[in-house]
């Protein structure tokens, strides 16, 4: 009987227990997204990810490839007749008509406000030269910054090609590049936006389709929505706070909007962008020539876990220094080294180190250098010749 009791109180102890929320601060939110990640943008360093490399459809967030390429075409004060092939782009779109004329500039506003297509069309036919050309930049500029599981076939994302494809991943790379651009950051981030009509009577007004930039997420400070039938809803979303910058992606996510504001909260509160190495002298060299003569010309920082700063180690790397020839700053190597940075055994970053080339003191000249310096100096050739 004793036994069976005991049971019992064990069963209702296992059960409140059960109930009890548990504080896991360090667990990973949940998402609806069938990919997704979120990264930190001075590092890139992936802060949480889900099928993050799965090759999908991506919808508009195309569109930030297309609007970077118009941004560092140096073309937005010019002046584009919209085609007829652009004015007949089917979906969203800012009714533009065939033979008006818009500046490039508010063209890629309505592409990243309003999501237009036909804008998309008449910017690429400007910087491109024609859709195929613009397509070819798009795919050329990906494999420059290291997507490696991108192919645009368009510059909207529509579903006209099966092959138009990226990853979760491949998009916050394109975004840590776009962030870059003070002009993307200021479209990216902009609520609602006047482009004067062509008639003169009236101005487009476009507000930003992007929830997050409106009102719902309030350290949000940019992005781009997405939506096709074969991709379902695709956001590319970006937010700072406390001087952490991050970029959140999701494909095919029903509740989008939840999903970037739960990966933000996450990261912010498990996080703090710590400052590994500082700008300024390096200490505790043990190499006498190098000592209080070395430094870093910028922080280095990096999203750490407060479990993962003691994890952290730095291991410089400099030239052998070379005192018979460095007689001049000319003479120093530029940089004189490296630090490179470890958390355990993985390398999560590098930075240059430079020398301090004014605790170098000029050569002396010798007495007959001395004399040609001051006779030429006394007839003028020294300043004149």
């Amino acid at each position: 009987m004793r036994i069976r009791i005991s049971l019992i109180y064990i069963l209702l102890l296992s059960f409140f227990i059960s109930i009890i929320p548990v504080n896991n601060a360090s667990a990973a939110p949940g998402v609806s997204a069938r990919s997704a990640v979120l990264i930190e943008q001075e590092s890139g360093r992936v802060l949480f990810g889900k099928n993050e490399h799965e090759v999908r459809k991506i919808a508009s967030i195309t569109k930030i490839m297309t609007a970077i390429l118009a941004v560092e075409s140096e073309k937005l004060n010019e002046t584009v007749i919209v085609s007829k092939n652009a004015e007949g782009t089917e979906g969203s779109s800012l009714y533009l008509v065939g033979g008006e004329k818009i500046k490039l500039e508010d063209l890629v506003y309505g592409l990243m406000l309003r999501s237009g297509n036909d804008a998309a069309v008449a910017i690429s036919e400007h910087v491109g030269g024609s859709l195929d050309g613009f397509v070819y930049m798009m795919n050329q500029k990906a494999e420059q910054i290291g997507m490696k599981n991108t192919l645009f076939t368009n510059p909207h994302g529509l579903d006209t090609h099966n092959t138009h494809l990226s990853t979760a991943y491949d998009m916050a790379i394109l975004t840590r590049y776009a962030m870059q651009n003070e002009t993307y950051q200021k479209i990216s981030g902009t609520k609602v936006y006047r482009a004067p009509h062509p008639d003169g009577k009236w101005d487009r007004v476009w507000k930003n389709k992007n929830k997050l930039v409106t009102g719902l997420y309030a350290h949000s400070t940019g992005g781009k929505t997405g939506y096709t039938k074969l991709a379902k809803r695709t956001l590319v979303s970006t937010a700072s706070k406390d001087g952490m910058d991050l970029i959140a992606v999701t494909l095919n996510a029903p509740g989008d909007w939840n999903d970037h504001i739960g990966m933000f909260d996450f990261a912010y509160n498990q996080f703090d962008l710590v400052k590994v190495l500082g700008k300024g002298t390096i200490s505790k060299m043990e190499d006498p020539f190098y000592k209080d003569k070395v430094y870093y010309n910028h922080d280095f920082l990096y999203p750490l876990l407060e479990k993962e700063e003691e994890k952290i180690r730095v291991k410089i790397n400099l030239v052998k220094a070379d005192q018979s020839k460095w007689k001049s700053p000319e003479d120093v190597p530029v940089p004189v080294g490296k630090a490179f940075i470890y958390m355990n055994d993985e390398k999560i970053g590098e930075q240059s180190v430079f020398f301090d080339t004014t605790s170098i003191s000029p050569p002396k000249k010798s007495l007959l250098e001395l004399f040609k310096s001051l006779f030429f100096t006394f007839l003028g050739m020294e300043i004149y010749g």
